[in-house]
């Protein structure tokens, strides 16, 4: 016997020594995941991502209530292609990666201290969470007002379609910065975006000495093409870039959402930001949630859009349902995408030891969510019996306010 052969029979007995026992039959077990739950299924023969499938438990093992196709809801920020530059980096989840995420995009980006997203413009305008860090941000209207700000970890920024950007990385107790960008377009590619540097390579030299009233040898030396993130100078003192112009922007394009009071639950908290409470972002809405483990948050759907969620911290388990009979269970981690189509009923459950912290964003200037507790405690008891079969005394105890998040 060779020993190719003599492996496959000890890896086969060791399969089989798994699918006997009862865990197995329960629940995918984390250390070797079966396809195999209540019974039904079979071990993998041929060759195995076992990494991947400890990560991915539900869906290599989904529970018995999953039914019918359904698309792929979950792309990881892993399996993006890292554009490296000098100075820092950025990865991308778009249609591209995620066929279903339609309505946003996302884009993950890292700074070192000093370098520069270069000056900017979008189609598509573009709300940031900032994960670790800071940065400086500045912007100009059509009016020729002006905007600078420092953000830092949980804080916001929105820059509307169209208007002119930069984001600088900020010394501090992390070399810089990283954030999350969300445009309302899934159709978004970061490599699409209107740079200055590359406006300029792409202008004859005698246009630019006319535009801006210089001599023609006054850009000699500009680049030859793009530079989209490079090593910038010290930013000074905040009010030194604070021009004049216009006067301020009168609405800001930045917002703490952290120092928000949050939506407290005894399984988690809820801190939902929107056209409410940061007035200049009119086609994001946000929500940051923490689910304590063991805790959920509510089965609900969104009457008002997509959702597109990115995983901060903690791992969970959210299932969709889709109508027709149609259900599938996914597994997140942190650094994930997950998508929830429009008016597609689901819930998110923590299923690690952690908080499981995660992002929820929506293309529209209001955040909206349905209870799905909520509707039955609030639609005549008689007639939410007749469907549920439920007891009518468990019925009348159902709370008629949400609670986004309940515990374990």
């Amino acid at each position: 016997m060779t020993d190719l052969s003599r492996r496959g029979l000890i890896a086969a007995a060791a399969g089989t020594a798994f699918a006997a026992s009862p865990a197995a039959s329960q629940a995918p077990s984390p250390a070797a995941p079966l396809p195999e739950r209540g019974g039904k299924g079979a071990d993998v023969l041929g060759p195995k991502n076992l990494a991947r499938d400890a990560q991915d438990p539900w869906t290599l093992a989904p529970p018995a209530t999953d039914h019918g196709t359904m698309p792929n809801l979950k792309w990881s920020f892993a399996d993006s292609h890292m554009r490296l530059e000098d100075g820092g980096w950025a990865r991308q989840t778009t249609i591209r990666e995620l066929p279903v995420s339609k309505a946003m995009a996302g884009v993950n980006m890292r700074l070192k201290a000093n370098a520069v997203r270069e000056m900017h413009w979008h189609k598509e305008a573009e709300w940031a969470y900032m994960i670790k860090g800071r940065a400086r941000i500045t912007a100009v209207d059509q009016e020729g007002r002006t905007f600078a700000d420092d953000v830092g970890e949980g804080d916001l920024w929105y820059f509307p379609s169209g208007i002119p950007h930069s984001i600088q990385g900020l010394a501090g107790p992390e070399d810089g910065c990283e954030f999350l960008l969300v445009f309302d377009d899934g159709g978004f590619s970061e490599d699409s975006t209107f740079l200055i540097t590359d406006w300029l390579a792409h202008t004859p030299r005698d246009v630019l000495a006319k535009n801006f009233g210089l001599p023609e040898a006054a850009f000699a030396n500009i680049p030859e093409k793009e530079l989209y993130i490079f090593p910038g100078p010290k930013p000074g003192p905040l009010a030194d870039d604070k021009l004049g112009g216009a006067g301020p922007i009168p609405t800001s394009f930045s917002h703490r959402m952290l120092a928000q009071e949050p939506v407290r639950t005894r399984g988690g908290t809820v801190r939902i930001t929107d056209s409410r409470n940061f007035p200049a972002s009119t086609t994001i809405a946000a929500a940051l949630v923490e689910i304590e483990p063991g805790g959920m948050r509510e089965l609900h759907w969104h009457p008002n859009g997509d959702e597109w969620q990115y995983y901060l911290s903690g791992q969970g388990r959210m299932t969709v349902f889709g109508s027709e009979s149609k259900a599938r269970t996914f597994d997140y981690r942190a650094g994930d995408v997950g998508y929830v189509p429009f008016a597609m009923g689901h819930y998110i459950e923590n299923t690690g030891r952690e908080p499981l912290t995660f992002l929820e964003m929506f293309k529209s200037p209001r955040y909206a969510d349905i209870s799905l507790a909520q509707w039955m405690a609030l639609t005549p008891h008689a007639l939410v019996q007749a469907h549920t079969k439920l007891d009518r005394a468990q019925i009348d105890g159902l709370s008629s306010r949400k609670n986004p998040v309940v515990p374990g």
